[in-house]
């Protein structure tokens, strides 16, 4: 009887190890030695090859550090940069139980010492709804997530002003009036004539109501559907022009608005009867409001919200929109131009690669062109990618920004425009704790190829 064995090498190709095998027997040994030059032959130069990839130099860096002052267990930024200058605001906690809201100014290219708006011990914070600091004339609006009731998303949307001239903090009262122990949040705010917010929002009060229509994904106690709404709050804290814009949108997507030429337009995610959950856009056109219009036909049909809302920006009448959608298990990130307003829009043009995460961002360099970002995960790492996009559909290459985890604690990166640069802040986990991280890219930088 002839015995067998079964030889098992394995070599490096092109970087991906493979095996070959060879099935010799005990009578035919003498095919060992020329097996073993193959393989020697096949892996020294491969691993010469590995040693050459190591040593090589990293890509050279685009991100300049900017130094952030508000040390650790620091979280989920916000950047808003108006006609004088840019702010960063932020959430800082305090032994898990208290939260305090910080915010800084841009000034000769670092941020200013933090000033705290308020602390609370009863806040709703949360990685994709949480406070935020505004400006208009030297006139700040804050706005912080207070729990109404015992249930998770009952929470209020509570509003703290300060004037121009002064130092104080106003407190107001709740953004909303119903009363009802429900789910307000995902505030978007804006400037808004000389001295005034326009302010968008989702109101859940329909969802105290008893019907059928139960929301999945963490939303499981609501019943009645999700509203979008608007409101404008003056300087000394008056509020005006409360109006309902959408009866049923999607229950925790961000909302985002522009201020145009015409008025405030006003993007986010829509939820149909059908549960198609695409991005759409309502106007404010001599005094009213348009009829919500989808930007584009998804029809990303959805059973529950993806918590991953749209971003606009705006220039007179010229407007971009990005978003993220897995429609037909398809994950993409988007971008759209109008030149009328948002009457219409342009074919969207995709930015993203293969396992994009959203969480954009997008800002408007002139009418024509814009620079989207969002997250990204390649090779079981994510990162924040940036790409210049022209109206034609020429692209920059996919820049990355900075590598973070991907977990929900690193929240939504921001991006602004300032001058010629682009400002970026996120969150970093490290040693167990949140951190800010700030940094600059030069707008030349992206490149529009061919």
């Amino acid at each position: 009887m002839v015995e067998e064995a079964l030889a098992v090498v394995v070599l490096p190709a092109d970087g991906n190890w493979f095996s070959i095998y060879e099935r010799v027997t005990f009578t035919n040994m003498k095919k060992w030695p020329l097996l073993l030059l193959t393989f020697l032959l096949l892996i020294f130069p491969s691993c010469k090859d590995e040693e050459k990839k190591e040593t090589e130099k990293p890509a050279v860096d685009i991100l300049t550090e900017i130094p952030f002052p508000g040390g650790k267990n620091t979280a989920l930024p916000h950047l808003y940069t108006g006609k004088e200058r840019t702010l960063l605001s932020w959430v800082e906690t305090i032994n898990d139980s208290t939260s305090k809201l910080k915010f800084s100014f841009f000034d000769n290219g670092q941020w200013s010492q933090p000033s705290e708006v308020l602390s609370g011990s009863n806040w709703f914070v949360n990685w994709a709804d949480y406070p935020m600091v505004t400006e208009n004339n030297g006139h700040l609006l804050a706005h912080y997530l207070k729990k109404s009731a015992p249930a998770t998303f009952a929470y209020d949307i509570h509003l703290r002003l300060r004037q121009h001239d002064g130092q104080k903090w106003l407190a107001q009262n709740e953004l909303h009036t119903d009363g009802t122990p429900t789910e307000h949040g995902f505030v978007t705010a804006l400037p808004y004539q000389t001295d005034s917010f326009f302010l968008t929002w989702l109101d859940g009060r329909e969802t105290a109501k008893d019907n059928d229509d139960k929301e999945q994904e963490g939303h499981q106690h609501h019943e009645g559907n999700m509203t979008l709404r608007s409101a404008i709050v003056s300087a000394n804290g008056e509020m005006s022009e409360p109006t309902l814009l959408d009866p049923k949108t999607c229950s925790c997507c961000q909302t985002t608005a522009a201020m145009t030429e015409n008025g405030p337009v006003v993007l986010y995610r829509d939820r149909s009867d059908e549960e198609v959950r695409d991005i759409v856009i309502t106007r404010r056109i001599n005094g009213e409001w348009t009829e919500p219009k989808p930007i584009f036909d998804d029809n990303w049909k959805i059973h529950g919200c993806p918590v991953n809302g749209p971003k606009v920006a705006a220039l007179d009448n010229h407007l971009v929109v990005a978003w993220y959608t897995a429609a037909n298990e398809k994950p993409e990130v988007k971008l759209s131009f109008s030149q009328n307003n948002g009457e219409d829009f342009d074919m969207p043009i995709k930015v993203s690669g293969l396992q994009p995460l959203g969480r954009v961002d997008v800002v408007l360099l002139d009418e024509e062109n814009a620079v989207v970002s969002w997250m990204e995960t390649s090779n079981d790492k994510t990162f924040i990618k940036a790409m210049r996009v022209n109206r034609n559909g020429k692209k920059s290459a996919a820049m990355t920004i900075a590598a973070l985890d991907a977990s929900r604690k690193t929240g939504f990166p921001q991006m602004t425009l300032i001058e010629n640069q682009l400002v970026f802040a996120w969150t970093s986990l490290y040693e167990g704790s949140t951190i800010l991280k700030t940094g600059k890219v030069a707008v030349a930088v992206f490149d529009i190829l061919d």
